[in-house]
């Protein structure tokens, strides 16, 4: 997973065209310079050989012409593996993990190191300084025990273990590690006030701590083109409004829900755009932020 880069072929394209492709980024970089951006990593990006290198590149070359790229990554996939290899069954309520005590110890050996490790390496293999954090470092994310009331009826409470809800996030090791030319990989791991660990969704954690590092951008890599309407057509824009609206008629649903439930806090917390991109198209992070095609759904805040 952490093969040496490959340099980009580029001897396909005229040279006229590669200097006009440069050329068009270049309003897109003077716009960014010193911006901090927020990526959530997950979904087929995070799996395929490919789309990893593309992946880890994009965030060098971001880094590389003055933009501040924090990367907050997931791991269900894996997390689901490495529970199969010890005869456990993954279950969800509502699109939640249920974790109890042996499930929170493979969270945390899964996400804080296999994953973050990989993902750590592979910018390092492409040129990039990654560092990996969880929410213990720095003392970063604060979480309690999160309170699931089910959706039908609100007097029933899930009991859905140890997932966290953020009480608090506070930035100042990330902030650090920018400044000295670094590249955070954040794991979604919090700690409550007794020391003890809470999963957190990804998404949830990525939408925090953009809304706390005020990023131009929080952009979620996923396994769709983005959020679809009930015939499957891409809906290019969304609004608080029409979210709600969507989500009461059933067109989104299950894992969406938190992804955008964030994407919305977010979006009215300050950070100035919100992309839900699909994270299967070859440098799609490169797409979105340094050119005007749209690869995914926008929200905003009104």
């Amino acid at each position: 997973m952490t093969a040496p880069a490959a340099d980009l072929d580029l001897s396909h394209i005229a040279p006229r065209d590669q200097a006009e492709i440069l050329a068009q980024a270049l309003p897109y970089i003077r716009k960014f310079h010193g911006k901090t951006l927020v990526i959530k990593y997950g979904g087929n990006a995070m799996t395929d050989p490919a789309l990893q290198q593309d992946f880890a590149e994009d965030i060098v070359l971001l880094k590389l012409v003055g933009m501040n790229p924090v990367v907050v990554h997931g791991g269900g996939p894996q997390i689901d593996a490495a529970l199969n290899k010890i005869g456990k069954k993954g279950q969800f309520i509502q699109g939640m993990r249920v974790t109890d005590q042996e499930t929170m110890d493979v969270v945390e050996w899964v996400l804080g190191g296999e994953v973050q490790q990989d993902i750590v390496g592979l910018i390092n293999a492409a040129g990039g300084k990654a560092v990996g954090l969880t929410g213990r470092d720095g003392g970063m994310i604060r979480a309690r025990k999160m309170k699931m009331l089910d959706k039908d009826d609100p007097s029933i409470e899930h009991d859905i273990g140890q997932v966290g809800e953020i009480d608090s996030i506070d930035p100042s090791v990330v902030k650090a590690l920018q400044d000295d030319a670094f590249i955070p990989v954040v794991s979604p791991i919090g700690f409550g006030e007794h020391n003890e660990s809470y999963n957190i969704n990804a998404d949830v954690v990525a939408a925090k701590l953009a809304t706390v590092l005020q990023a131009e951008k929080l952009l979620m890599l996923t396994n769709i083109r983005g959020v679809l309407d009930k015939q499957g057509e891409l809906i290019t824009e969304l609004t608080a409004r029409r979210i709600d609206e969507l989500i009461e008629d059933g067109t989104i649903s299950g894992g969406m829900l938190p992804k955008l439930a964030g994407a919305i806090d977010a979006a009215k917390s300050g950070v100035n755009a919100v992309h839900i991109i699909d994270g299967r198209v070859p440098h799609a992070l490169l797409l979105e932020i340094l050119s005007d095609q749209a690869f995914g759904t926008m929200i905003k805040s009104h």
